[in-house]
């Protein structure tokens, strides 16, 4: 029987934006994915979540950008757990119950230098293949640090050949904040929900 390959993407999208969609559409295409998920975080060990902004509403937003989307699906693995929650234990949680999957863990080039700060980096390395973002100018330092962790870990480090869309969830909060326009950087629904519920407005 074929092995399913899925992916996932996890953040705490706040706000989910163009940029999140478009490594995730990338990975799936060049990988041949499945399926990919997106999976926000509920308490990150190394990022707070902005206060004003309620678990409901980035779940919402997410479920906005991607409904158009058949081979995007939003999960809640990650939600569902209490309090600090890592990488490690979300992969071991989902090859346990998917034994038959392979999962392509997808992140940007600058997590992929800082992977062996996580916990567990062996155990990670072990349990998903790693998709790594990467821009064009940069190839050759990701290149070198694929081949390290590959070499080191006998891991599966595959590179992304993804567009280079320099948007950050934290530029959309303060143009916002700032009242100025973020047209053309995030779904037209996400748009409208923030501007509905007044999220990320001075306050």
């Amino acid at each position: 029987m074929k092995r399913r390959k899925i992916g996932i993407m996890g953040g705490t999208f706040n706000p989910i934006h163009y940029g999140h969609l478009m490594l995730g559409e990338t990975a799936y295409e060049q990988f041949g994915l499945d399926q990919v998920l997106i999976m926000p975080a509920k308490n990150p060990y190394y990022k707070n979540i902005s206060s004003n902004i309620k678990e409901e509403n980035r779940v919402a937003m997410i479920q906005l950008a991607i409904e158009d989307n058949p081979h995007f699906c939003f999960s809640d693995v990650v939600l569902k757990r209490s309090g600090n929650t890592y990488t490690v234990d979300t992969l071991d949680e989902l090859t346990k119950a998917y034994p038959d999957v392979d999962f392509y863990f997808i992140l940007g080039a600058g997590s992929l230098y800082h992977i062996e700060s996580w916990k567990d980096p062996a155990k990670i390395l072990a349990l998903a293949k790693i998709v790594a973002a990467s821009r064009a100018d940069s190839y050759s330092a990701i290149d070198a640090q694929i081949e390290y962790l590959n070499d080191k870990y006998d891991a599966q480090v595959l590179r992304l050949n993804s567009p280079n869309l320099e948007i950050s969830s934290s530029y959309l909060r303060k143009q916002i904040e700032l009242g100025r326009s973020c047209r053309y950087l995030l779904p037209d629904a996400v748009l409208h929900y923030i501007k509905e519920h007044k999220l990320y407005e001075k306050r």
